[in-house]
């Protein structure tokens, strides 16, 4: 559950402090708590359990973060979004095992790996369909650089001639996956390492939502079942596979799913991103409850009444079908809303509530976005706050001049 308005409070004084101490800061000025940072890791190392977990840099976006969270000991390589996104990151020494968790056909990236061994051997590219295979082949010119793949096998629950969860890989039966593992093995150039099913049904959706009592009681007995189905549905893969490849990893769950998915015999490791951050699309799980940790700020520009004090820009929506729930939440002071009818603007936002009558021109307000990566598309830095200062301004994919 959130932190109660005691507890916002005192993050209110310390990034109040901070903010002091460091002067004039331009906005949206964005800052990352590094003592909830730090705590979230080692929940997600409890709940893992010993299984390691591969951080997903979709939802950090900050390499000085992702070097922070792979400085854990529960933590071990990276799941990138993107294959230029993983040449950028062994290139810079961010980490020699990476993971692309969705298909490539970016032809020059592509070219690019071939071109590299060093490269070749630390990155692996996901694939669930023969012409992610042929969009490899298509950019090289000799097979002198194997070139390492992992199956995507879709993890959504089938109940009622429906499919539920994340629509991704078309690859869902055990026969159907033997198949391309045994196009991949016999395929010269390419080495079959692992497996990935993410069950993005149970590790995605909030479960005890207080305003959504009934849904989320539907809501967990969909998780129940799914992963019910989906712990013989990767039994019955893997043992279908053992008797073609000997795999190295097997990566499985989410940041709302950890502890499942670990449980799992068959997973030899574990995703997390969003559960360093914990936006507010995580505020309401059973499993769990993460410390927020990053947040963004905006002033004070205009009071159109003493019930309304409206701050310049504030939305920053997250992606996802649409709703409220992908609107940014005011979070500091605490006490304030959007409204109903202009939500989060572009060049303003207008906030009412309690806390609207002791704001002044010029005061910041921060607030929380409803997904974590996303939020550092906005700005080149971040604050790193430490106690009641910033102690280092680190830089973004975006400060680092990086569109992945």
């Amino acid at each position: 559950m959130p932190p109660s308005s005691a507890e916002r409070r005192h993050l209110g004084r310390r990034l109040a402090a901070a903010t002091d101490a460091a002067g004039p800061l331009p906005t949206p000025l964005m800052a990352v708590d590094l003592e909830a940072f730090d705590a979230n890791a080692d929940d997600l190392a409890r709940r893992a359990a010993g299984t390691p977990i591969r951080v997903a840099s979709k939802s950090v976006r900050v390499p000085a973060l992702l070097r922070r969270a792979l400085a854990h000991d529960a933590f071990h390589g990276v799941l990138a979004f993107t294959l230029r996104e993983a040449l950028w990151l062994h290139e810079h020494g961010v980490t020699d095992d990476v993971v692309v968790a969705y298909p490539s056909v970016d032809a020059g990236a592509l070219a690019e790996l071939v071109a590299s061994p060093a490269a070749a051997a630390a990155i692996t590219l996901m694939v669930d369909d023969v012409a992610h295979l042929d969009a490899v082949d298509a950019v090289r010119r000799s097979l002198a650089v194997p070139v390492r793949v992992a199956i995507d096998v879709d993890a959504g629950l089938r109940v009622g001639g429906q499919h539920v969860g994340p629509k991704r890989s078309p690859l869902h039966d055990p026969p159907d996956v033997v198949g391309l593992a045994r196009t991949i093995c016999e395929r010269r150039g390419f080495r079959l390492v692992g497996v990935m099913t993410y069950e993005g049904q149970v590790a995605g959706l909030p479960d005890v939502v207080p305003t959504q009592k009934v849904r989320s009681l539907l809501v967990r007995g969909l998780k129940q079942a799914s992963q019910a189905q989906l712990e013989v549905r990767r039994r019955e893969v893997a043992e279908a596979l053992a008797g073609e490849v000997d795999l190295e990893f097997w990566n499985a769950g989410g940041s709302g799913s950890v502890e499942t998915a670990a449980a799992d015999p068959v997973v030899t490791e574990v995703a997390a991103g969003s559960g360093l951050l914990a936006p507010t699309l995580f505020d309401h799980y059973q499993s769990f409850t993460p410390r927020p940790a990053a947040f963004f700020a905006v002033p004070v520009v205009r009071r159109p009444s003493p019930q309304v004090a409206t701050v310049h820009g504030g939305g920053l929506v997250a992606s996802g079908a649409s709703g409220r729930d992908r609107l940014p939440t005011p979070w500091v002071p605490p006490a304030l809303h959007l409204t109903g009818l202009e939500g989060a603007g572009e060049v303003q936002t207008p906030l009412t509530g309690p806390g609207a009558a002791h704001l002044r021109i010029g005061d910041l307000v921060w607030f929380r976005h409803a997904k974590a990566g996303e939020l550092f598309e906005h700005t080149r830095t971040v604050q790193l706050l430490e106690g009641d200062a910033f102690v280092d301004a680190v830089e973004t994919y975006r400060g680092l001049e990086l569109a992945f």
